[in-house]
């Protein structure tokens, strides 16, 4: 005899639906293209869960509802129960796992800083005395005010709401640099007005593995998603909505990051891992 769903399982049967929480700007893991429909990498996965979900369920019909969040929105919105995935660059780490929970992980980023070409600055300690900006509840935001505390740097610290508006600071002259995960300041500077005024420091900061936000506690619905994930990984399909995602033109402008899969993700790919400790990650985000 089968057995019950419960938690969020037993949530989606009775309903019907499924809710996933989604970014407006994070290219290219889940935004919006110019026609305000939901894309991204994250996103892909996010529905690559919910069709296991309506398999594992039985259901004819799930509908998928989508519901914009913000950085700071995102574990408040796991817990209320206002979504039950969020699609999202959200690092999966130590601390946050006491929280919620994470699927296996689908990238691995670092954190690195963007600032204007013609401004020379390469190193941390490049930034000294700097004004720099970060996304509000995000890993950057407190590793780089650990990082000025540490290293008496000196630095202004800015929060702001999301990605678009940090790298508008940085247009603006109102910050010195952006600090963020790298794939993401890449996708930035590519869709500015002129990409080659930007340069992405080669100095990384940490290791950011990126998991899909579940509720902890529901081992039920953690092992359909992190099954679904790991036959996508095992059957090379994610290989091709990496290709999709970061190797050619994507929306809204038709660029391409053209950013090879780095070592550390094939190895995670190959055995997949929930792990928050940044030390079963490598810290170099280059490709093999």
């Amino acid at each position: 005899m089968a057995q019950q769903p419960t938690g969020t399982l037993e949530k989606i049967r009775s309903t019907g639906i499924i809710t996933l929480g989604h970014r407006e700007s994070s290219i290219p893991f889940s935004y919006y293209d110019k026609n305000e429909k939901v894309v991204g990498y994250a996103v892909d996965l996010c529905y690559v869960i919910a069709d296991a979900v309506k398999a594992n369920l039985g259901l004819a019909k799930l509908e998928v509802k989508l519901v914009p969040i913000t950085p700071a929105l995102r574990i408040p919105s796991i817990l209320s129960e206002k979504i039950d995935l969020a699609c999202d660059t959200m690092t999966n780490n130590l601390e946050r796992q006491k929280v919620v929970a994470f699927s296996s992980t689908y990238f691995v980023a670092a954190n690195r800083f963007v600032s204007k070409v013609a401004a020379h600055l390469r190193t941390l300690d490049d930034l000294k005395g700097k004004t720099v900006v970060s996304t509000i509840a995000s890993t950057n935001l407190k590793q780089i005010s650990e990082l000025n505390e540490q290293r008496h740097l000196g630095l202004t610290i800015l929060a702001a709401k999301d990605n678009f508006e940090a790298f508008r600071m940085l247009e603006s002259d109102r910050a010195a640099a952006v600090v963020m995960d790298d794939i993401l300041l890449y996708g930035l500077v590519a869709n500015s007005a002129a990409p080659a005024d930007y340069v992405v420091s080669d100095e990384a900061l940490s290791v950011e593995p990126y998991g899909i936000l579940l509720r902890r506690d529901d081992p039920a619905f953690k092992k359909v998603a992190d099954d679904a994930l790991a036959a996508i990984y095992r059957n090379g399909d994610i290989n091709k909505l990496y290709a999709k995602w970061f190797l050619n033109p994507i929306p809204p402008n038709g660029m391409n990051l053209n950013v090879p899969m780095s070592a550390a993700l094939k190895r995670v790919l190959a055995k997949p891992s929930d792990s928050g400790d940044p030390e079963m990650y490598a810290m170099r985000n280059t490709a093999e």
